[in-house]
């Protein structure tokens, strides 16, 4: 029974699922990613460039009969990726730290105003036969 106890343990402990939930998410997030670069941004930047080479299709690129147009393809969509991933980051980034800014602002001061109605309440709070 000792092994089994300790299995479920392991395999239940709040660190394994939380985990096994990024990496679900991650894969999913990866998908659009992937969908983004490959469906929308690779044809924009592309097109105009193999219409240019009278290309229909990157995979047709060769030299002395070696096809690199796969390997090109796989270059330009990691730095295209690479390139969106930076962006996001950088814009998850710029949030937080408006967010921490806004956080560690200091409280505004007082007015004049503000001041004597305290006072006025905790002369109040101080004197409860009023």
């Amino acid at each position: 029974m000792g092994f089994i106890k300790e299995f479920k343990e392991f395999a239940l402990k709040g660190n394994v699922i939380d985990l096994a939930i990024a990496v679900i998410i991650g894969a999913a997030f990866g998908a659009i990613v992937t969908s983004l670069v490959q469906d929308v941004i690779t044809p924009l930047i592309l097109s105009p460039a193999l219409k240019a080479a009278h290309l229909e299709n990157l995979d047709q690129l060769a030299w002395n009969g070696v096809k690199y147009g796969k390997f090109l393809a796989a270059i330009i969509t990691f730095l295209v990726i690479a390139l969106v991933l930076f962006v996001m980051i950088q814009g998850i980034n710029r949030l937080k730290r408006v967010k921490e800014k806004a956080a560690d602002a200091p409280a505004p001061e007082l007015t004049v105003t503000e001041k004597l109605l305290m006072e006025i309440r905790d002369s109040l709070h101080n004197n409860p036969r009023v």
